[in-house]
């Protein structure tokens, strides 16, 4: 007879924690490239093309990236 796994729980402080350390360099960088290309545009229009480059790593590569790579410091014990 085998025992069940324990279940584990979503650390949402952890996860914030874990998420930090990649998407600051990641809008820094985004930054670095939009900026010099948008000069004289308002604010609203630059972040009007930052939003979804940002969106579009986190959502595809950052997130993934940190569940897979931080999940026994992301899931804790319930």
């Amino acid at each position: 007879m085998t025992t069940p796994a324990p279940t584990r729980k979503l650390s949402k402080l952890h996860f914030a924690l874990a998420m930090l350390v990649p998407v600051y360099p990641l809008i820094t960088t985004i930054l670095y490239i939009v900026l010099p290309l948008t000069e004289g545009w308002t604010i609203w229009q630059r972040t009007a093309v930052i939003a979804p480059i940002m969106v579009f790593a986190i959502v595809f590569f950052v997130s993934p990236f940190v569940q897979k790579r931080f999940s026994n410091f992301i899931l804790r014990a319930a």
